[in-house]
């Protein structure tokens, strides 16, 4: 990291009820915690066990996958939101490129509401599927050609080719709104979809100037590396704006012209009237899957979850990639083109994402979003954190985090499914880890 961005000890502990009755809370849309586990998993009520969606050659695929995300209700600390991203899926076949073999096309990507109960288990309480506006079901099939695709084919078990959809969405980010709607991001367009209580599509925004109240986000996003869009997302606590995170540098103007680059935007939308700024957030090393997560503080400063997607295990902690960084935009460029040019506002005949490091900027007159390592998963908690995908961050109080997992449905593969399994050997399971910071945030 740039010595002209400012590291803080990330003195942390996975704590126990007793020490979390203790946190205070000087934001009304977080209560006090309640006594919460150190950790738990994600579970349905009955069997304490992921629903089977389909076995494939013997291997389980299953309706974990709630973990891209993770809000906390505001008015019920033991309620937690979290969501599926499009559905269960491998790469094809090595030596091929660009696709994706579905074995449940049908799936709809889903909200679960989950309750965290006295005895530590997080349940599952309620399902909303994702919909359309006029009430059909969206589905995770990537979309068609200017209206968001990500270049990709879909197959079924069979290998047959599976249309593409304008109803696709892998939902990545999502923010919950003080009036109940939700608000989510994806890596498709990228797009915003604002959606009602029940899941209902009330307008879908994109770069492409054709969704629904034909509203849009600026051009370049559209340029953005395919599964690596727009991965995270929040709401400010004054509920007027959404902020969007990229996970990966775009491909502005091409892969091999940011090769290495460390460059990756923050879009903000302001809900009322559209309007949106740009911010650099610098990674730390190129070539990390990078950024999972954003979680408003206040409304101008903001937790990052960044990381790689290697298992932990205590045989690699010292390599392992998984942390997380407070962020502040004050005093911050705001890049955006007046133009809304497809590559966004050029700095000496370059791409923002071109420039690539900090003394770049610095000479091209760009000041990044400032950021300080909070927490570290591989070296501040025990035992070290063992899932690949730290992907869902929630804000509880002024210093506890929420972190879930994205378990990929419980499989991987590449033209073949297996099982996806922990370094213990054990299958990945959707898993919340609850842990309290020893300096405040806020």
């Amino acid at each position: 990291m740039s010595k002209s961005f400012t590291s803080l000890t990330a003195l942390v502990s996975i704590t126990t009820a007793v020490s979390l009755l203790a946190v205070g809370c000087n934001d009304h849309r977080f209560p006090t915690p309640p006594g919460y586990p150190a950790l738990t998993d994600a579970v349905n009520p009955g069997t304490f066990l992921p629903t089977v969606l389909a076995t494939v050659n013997g291997v389980n695929v299953y309706n974990g996958g709630f973990g891209s995300a993770i809000v906390a209700e505001p008015n019920d600390p033991a309620v937690f939101y979290m969501l599926t991203d499009r559905g269960p899926n491998i790469d094809g076949p090595a030596g091929t490129s660009n696709i994706k073999i579905f074995a449940r096309p049908d799936f709809a990507p889903q909200i679960g509401k989950f309750r965290v109960g006295t005895d530590g288990k997080m349940v599952l309480e309620q399902i909303i599927e994702l919909k359309n506006s006029v009430g059909g079901k969206l589905n995770g099939l990537p979309n068609p050609a200017n209206q968001g695709s990500t270049g990709e084919t879909a197959l079924d078990l069979s290998n047959n080719t599976i249309p593409p959809s304008v109803d696709g969405i892998d939902c990545e980010g999502m923010a919950l709104a003080p009036d109940g709607t939700f608000w989510l991001s994806d890596e498709y367009g990228p797009h915003l979809v604002h959606l009602d209580a029940t899941g209902r599509t009330i307008e879908r925004i994109s770069p492409f100037n054709n969704g629904t109240g034909g509203r849009q986000i600026p051009s370049v996003f559209a340029t953005r590396r395919a599964n690596r869009g727009m991965e995270g997302l929040t709401i400010t606590p004054d509920g007027k704006t959404l902020v969007g995170i990229m996970q990966f540098p775009l491909y502005n103007p091409s892969a091999a012209a940011i090769s290495g680059s460390l460059v990756t935007r923050i879009l903000t939308f302001d809900i009322a009237t559209g309007a949106t700024k740009q911010y650099v957030y610098l990674i730390e090393r190129a070539n990390l899957q990078a950024n999972s997560e954003i979680t408003a503080i206040t409304n101008t400063t903001f937790i990052v979850l960044e990381r790689d997607g290697e298992f932990g295990s205590d045989a690699n902690k010292s390599t392992l990639f998984k942390r997380v960084y407070k962020i502040d935009l004050t005093g911050a460029t705001d890049i955006s083109d007046p133009a809304n040019g497809a590559n966004g506002k050029l700095y000496g005949g370059k791409t923002v994402e071109e420039l690539k490091t900090l003394a770049n900027l610095q000479t091209n007159g760009i000041t990044p979003v400032s950021k300080q390592l909070v927490l570290d998963l591989a070296t501040d908690v025990t035992p070290v954190y063992p899932h690949d995908k730290a992907e869902g961050i929630a804000l509880i109080g002024a210093q506890t985090l929420a972190i879930s997992n994205d378990d990929d449905f419980g499989i991987l593969g590449t033209g073949t499914y297996i099982q996806k399994l922990l370094a213990n050997g054990t299958v990945d399971r959707n898993r919340v880890y609850f842990i309290t910071l020893k300096q405040p945030l806020k």
